[in-house]
Parts: structure tokens; C-alpha cells; sequence
């Protein structure tokens, strides 16, 4: 009888275990199943009449002209991206300036400097545009902004200068 009892109370604890590892597999499938549903695309405007700039300090851009925002992650109200979750992300950024004024922008993450375009006043190039892109790894809560440098602008009318964004992958 002593034996019986003893078999018994491994196979409830080979059961135990059984069922613990069937509950991790389970979590596992939930989480990449929320992985795989996480959508996250922007593509913003800067929407003005005119020019957008210049300003005595470097500013940041509010794209107020929102085009596509699934997710929910770009504010039109501060300009700022803000990663739902840990990724890599692609952005990219775009700028008609005319022919008059000097254009800078500044794409910053959590206040670090990862990329800029930039375009001198010409009269002999009247087209004055310049883009550039990057892909960041962000961690969930990290911040992603454009600025306008000091004393420069860009043309903000017919939706010229854009920000745009998406997930590629989840880390």
C-alpha cells in the first residue's frame, strides 16, 4: 500500500509539471499572437499657409495634418512619437523649403540627435528639398521628434515637409 501511495504522489507531481509547462506554451502562443497584432504606422504633415519658422531657438515640429495613424503613437498635438512597445522602427522625414531661406531638421530621440537633412538658400536651385531616413530600436516609451533648427524653416503649405514612421519588428 506504502508503494501504491508513493507512485501515486510522483505521477500527481509529473502532472504538476505537465500542467505548468502546458500553461507557459499557452502564454508563449498569447504573446506572440499580441505580437503579431501590434500595428503601428504614422505619416504626418506639416499643415500651415506659407512658411513654418524661422524661430530664435530650435523647435520642435507639430505635424498637425494627420494622414494615417494606426496605432495611436504620434501626437499631433506635441509632434512627438512615443514607441507603444520595444522594436525597431523605420522614419522618415521630408522638407520643401523655397528658395529663400536656409532649411534644417533634426530627427531626435529622447533628446539625442540620430539624423538630419539640411538645405542652403539658392537661386539657382529653386526646388529646395531634402529627406532623410533611419531605422531606430526603440524601447516602449521612447520618444522620437523632429526639430526645426534656429533660423531656419520649411514650407508647410500643400502637406511638402511630412514625418512618417512604422514598426518593423517587435524586440
Amino acid at each position: 500500500m506504502c508503494d501504491l501511495l508513493m507512485k501515486f504522489g510522483a505521477m500527481e507531481e509529473k502532472l504538476r509539471a505537465i500542467e505548468t509547462r502546458l500553461q507557459d506554451s499557452e502564454n508563449q502562443i498569447m504573446d506572440l499572437r499580441n505580437k503579431e497584432r501590434t500595428k503601428v504606422i504614422f505619416s504626418a504633415a506639416v499643415d500651415g499657409s506659407g512658411h513654418t519658422g524661422p524661430f530664435n531657438t530650435d523647435t520642435t515640429l507639430i505635424y498637425r495634418r494627420v494622414i494615417t495613424n494606426i496605432g495611436g503613437a504620434y501626437s499631433q498635438y506635441t509632434g512627438i512619437f512615443t514607441a507603444p512597445v520595444a522594436g525597431v522602427y523605420y522614419f522618415n522625414i521630408f522638407f520643401h523649403a523655397g528658395r529663400e531661406h536656409e532649411a534644417k531638421l533634426l530627427l531626435y530621440k529622447n533628446h539625442q540627435l540620430m539624423i538630419m537633412t539640411h538645405d542652403h538658400p539658392s537661386d539657382s536651385d529653386g526646388a529646395d528639398n531634402g529627406g532623410n531616413a533611419v531605422f531606430l530600436q526603440l524601447q516602449q516609451g521612447d520618444m522620437v521628434y523632429v526639430q526645426l533648427a534656429v533660423n531656419t524653416h520649411v514650407w508647410g503649405h500643400g502637406q511638402h515637409t511630412t514625418f512618417s514612421g512604422f514598426l518593423v519588428t517587435q524586440m
